[in-house]
């Protein structure tokens, strides 16, 4: 009984990875896309960034778009659009078209995922709720991770319509599924469009979508340079780097369920705390990242921190939009693509400027600025109620 009542959540999981691998994936075969459409490196990478800008402009208003229709049917309804677009990318006869092709179902990304967290977290109590998502992240995780270095190793071995026909396998056998074991889920008592918006007047939330934004900020502004980091820092090869960055995804799956554990017991908390303890391996990296076995260690320790900063955001985020959870997802996945932009582009930035060792203290900036957030939000808003606030999960 048990292990028939986790089904639901590991199908819709297993779309999270179906899609993120849409997403994440074909970086691993741009230069194989460059070869092929006669394209500059530039216009290849336009695939990726095109697909997060439009995840990040058009969440909010996708998700709301589609609120009144049945949760099942919504997530069955993506997955069938992410199939056919990697169906028809594999064969696409020109680069325009394969960006049609990337872009038509990238306004659908923020649906799933809102859906998704919505849907995990409303299938168990309260108290499990966090789980339940960590659940679902962990498809996030792995096709980060994972779908990378597998779409890349298909399109090196067989080729690029192989490589795309893969995650268009994926998404289907997802929608499989969804289909199978993901029994109705009909919206009650629908809110209207006014009462989801509402929620963007309560001043508590935006300090939360600006911690949740921080925080994934300084995520990505390290992570997205950690191969680079390992080679010139560390003397990783390239072979060793992408053991690596597998280890530090493994790592991730353990710490995101350990963290949404954390999350159930004290929300407010594993909050406070969670910015220090990554701040804290920001700092290990800069001081002893140059030796090989230590570096190792950290590794570890830091993938399964990584992880954990994705249900952190996400669960501190929506925990001051309960009434709204579809939408309050959907912010948190426009904002998460934010923060991961403004990561990214501010990372780049130290590292050209100030060298690749220097570029931890970008994560350390922006956990600065994350912390402030919550010790604001905590002070003006959930003081009344103590430490342990109304928004906390243990209760």
């Amino acid at each position: 009984m048990r292990l028939n009542k986790s089904f639901p959540t590991y199908a819709i999981a297993l779309g999270v990875f179906g899609i993120t691998n849409t997403e994440f994936g074909i970086v691993g075969i741009l230069p194989r896309i460059t070869t092929n459409f006669q394209i500059s490196a530039s216009q290849a990478g336009m695939l990726v960034s095109m697909f997060a800008l439009i995840i990040a402009i058009s969440g909010p208003f996708m998700t709301l778009l589609f609120s009144g229709i049945n949760r099942k049917k919504i997530l069955a309804g993506v997955l069938v659009v992410f199939t056919i677009s990697n169906l028809f990318s594999a064969f696409a006869p020109s680069y325009n078209a394969l960006m049609m092709f990337r872009l038509l179902p990238a306004f659908l990304h923020p649906v799933y995922f809102s859906v998704a967290f919505a849907a995990a977290a409303s299938s168990v109590s309260k108290e499990q709720s966090a789980i339940a998502v960590a659940k679902v992240f962990n498809g996030l995780t792995i096709g980060m991770v994972l779908g990378v270095p597998v779409t890349s190793f298909i399109g090196d071995q067989f080729s690029l319509e192989a490589a795309f026909l893969f995650s268009s396998v994926i998404n289907a056998i997802a929608l499989l599924g969804i289909l199978f074991f993901i029994p109705s889920l009909p919206v009650e008592g629908k809110l209207t469009f006014g009462k989801q918006l509402n929620v963007l007047a309560k001043p508590q939330l935006w300090f939360n979508v600006a911690a949740a934004c921080f925080i994934l900020a300084s995520l990505y502004s390290v992570y997205s340079y950690f191969a680079e980091y390992l080679e010139v820092v560390t003397g990783m090869s390239g072979k060793i780097v992408s053991i690596m960055l597998i280890l530090f995804g493994a790592s991730g799956i353990i710490g995101n369920m350990q963290t949404a554990k954390y999350l159930s017991r004290n929300m407010v908390k594993t909050i406070i705390f969670y910015p220090l303890v990554l701040g804290s391996i920001y700092f290990l990296i800069y001081y002893i990242g140059s030796y090989y076995i230590p570096m190792i260690i950290i590794i570890i320790i830091w993938g399964a921190v990584f992880t954990g900063g994705l249900i952190v955001s996400q669960t501190w985020l929506t925990s001051e939009a309960s009434e709204a959870p579809e939408f309050a997802n959907s912010l948190f996945v426009s904002f998460a693509n934010l923060g991961v932009t403004i990561g990214t582009t501010l990372g780049g930035w130290f590292l050209s400027q100030m060298g690749t060792h220097l570029v931890t203290w970008s994560g350390v900036l922006f956990l600065l600025l994350a912390s402030i957030c919550i010790g604001l939000k905590i002070k003006f808003f959930d003081s009344k109620n103590g430490f342990m606030t109304s928004t906390d999960n243990s209760k």
